[in-house]
Formats: C-alpha cells, structure tokens, sequence
C-alpha cells in the first residue's frame, strides 16, 4: 500500500485502519485477548502500538523545541529494537486488558489531533525537524499509527484463525 503523501491521505488512512483494528478488537473476549501464544499476547499488541505513537508525538515535538531527537528511543539504536521492545512488554506486563485498550484509543485520538492541528506542509512539505532522516513529518505519523494499526490488525487475524 503506497504511503499518504497529504493531509487528507493521512487522516483517512489513519481513521480507516483504526476502524478495522477496532472491529476485530470487538469480536474478543477480553480473557482472550491476554492468552499469549509465543510469549506475546494480544494485548501486549495493542500497549505496544499505544506506546509507538507516544514515542513518535514526543519525537515531533523535540525536534519542534529543538532538542535532540531519540529514534527510536533514548539509549537505543534500530539495531537493538528487539530489546526495547521486550523491555516495554516487561514494563507493559501488569497493564490489563482495558488499561492496554484505553491506552490505544487515547494515543489514537491524540494523533488524530495533530494530524487535524497540523499543515499539509508541516506534515508532507520537509523532513521531521530533528529526525536526520529524509522521511516527512507525515510519514512517521503513518508509520505510527496506520501502518502499525495495519500489522495489529494482521497479527489479530492471525491469532483468531490459530485459535479455531
């Protein structure tokens, strides 16, 4: 699927894979939704994709204040993603289900809020200020929000069709 490269592109992308994210969380029962399979549950998922657009708001807004950007996180290089993301599940690991949920929607909206407070030429028209990559403002916020609500939705089918 090509990236947005505008505004409207990226809000509809955004609202729409949040929709199918949301209607597959629908169809589960919460137990099942904290049933891991390979040491990572479904919930463990969604926190994970809560966090990531987190970590994206708080990179654009370091950049905005001049500060030094952290991607992906502070003390950690692309290379050691794995860890980090291992160390978040053990910091994740006693969040319920509704808590992991909420955080999602929460992090949804307040992404949504900057997409809608944020111009087509901030979002699309240069690089993210403070990132040092050529991918646009607009670009990282796809990849934090329609892009991992996409790989959600995938690993939540997945999981359903193992599951019987």
């Amino acid at each position: 699927m090509p990236s947005a490269n505008n505004k409207a592109d990226l809000i509809a992308v955004t609202i729409k894979e949040f929709a199918k994210l949301q209607a597959l969380l629908a169809q589960l029962p919460p137990e099942f939704a904290l049933v891991k399979e390979d040491d990572v549950s479904i919930k463990d998922v969604v926190a994970h994709r809560a966090h990531w657009i987190d970590l994206f708001l708080g990179w654009h807004a370091d950049g905005q204040a001049g500060r030094h950007v952290h991607i992906p996180a502070i003390g950690c290089k692309w290379n050691q993603l794995a860890d980090y993301d291992a160390a978040l599940c053990g910091r994740q690991m006693d969040m319920g289900w509704d808590a992991a949920w909420g955080a999602l929607r929460k992090a949804h909206a307040a992404l949504g809020d900057f997409s809608d407070d944020t111009s087509d030429l901030a979002l699309y028209g240069v690089p993210m200020k403070g990132a040092g990559r050529k991918w646009s403002t607009g670009r990282f916020a796809e990849a934090a929000g329609a892009s991992h609500y996409r790989s959600a939705s995938k690993y939540i089918r997945a999981r359903l069709r193992t599951s019987g």
